[in-house]
């Protein structure tokens, strides 16, 4: 039988980016926290798991639905940015160059994964654009297998919309993840977007 500390252990790992010896020290780590400090970590886990909802919009993140992006007057109508997670936002507005309107699909296109158009948030993408209002769709995906493929999926879909459709510029490692590049980087990346064809 698995004692407790092993089953922490086995929790953490689960996280992404923890492997067994960083599972293992945080563990150690957390059972060897005063009781109060424990507590604390434990209700602010609780609090922020039921204080945050994706927006009904764009499907970020956020304490608000609209989210703080969505609800902006001030933020650029008329641009959508396509990215994968809501990190990816947080990255991108780091930058502090990028002033229009996100769209998180909640992943990518995986077909080894089983993961297709209908299991990203591509229909609700295309439902935004409907009313007119929007004149181009930056598409910031990772550049990796997937999210080159979900890019060049979405850019062959929206050809016939006339909406413009582009690309972050390459400055982002190809195989890198964007809510880990530095501002700089996005920040060239955005302003230096290409446009892409379908």
């Amino acid at each position: 039988m698995i004692n407790a500390l092993e089953r922490l252990v086995e929790q953490l790992r689960r996280l992404p980016g923890i492997g067994s010896k960083s599972a293992r020290r945080l563990a150690y780590h957390l059972v060897e926290m005063p009781q109060e400090e424990v507590d604390s970590l434990v209700n602010t886990i609780v609090e922020a798991k039921g204080a945050t909802r994706h927006c009904s919009i764009c499907f970020n993140l956020s304490a608000q639905d609209p989210c703080e992006f969505c609800s902006n007057p001030n933020r650029d109508q008329t641009t959508i940015m396509v990215v994968e997670t809501s990190r990816d936002v947080i990255a991108l507005e780091r930058s502090g160059d990028y002033k229009g309107l996100y769209h998180v699909l909640e992943g990518a296109l995986s077909p080894l994964e089983g993961i297709g158009a209908e299991d990203i948030r591509v229909k609700e993408l295309i439902a935004r654009l409907r009313d007119g209002v929007v004149q181009e769709v930056i598409l910031a995906t990772d550049p990796d297998i997937e999210g080159e493929a979900t890019a060049l999926y979405l850019a062959r879909l929206l050809a016939p919309s006339g909406i413009k459709v582009t690309r972050i510029a390459r400055g982002v490692p190809v195989g890198g993840d964007i809510e880990y590049a530095d501002e700089l980087t996005l920040g060239g990346a955005v302003v230096n977007r290409q446009e892409m064809k379908g």
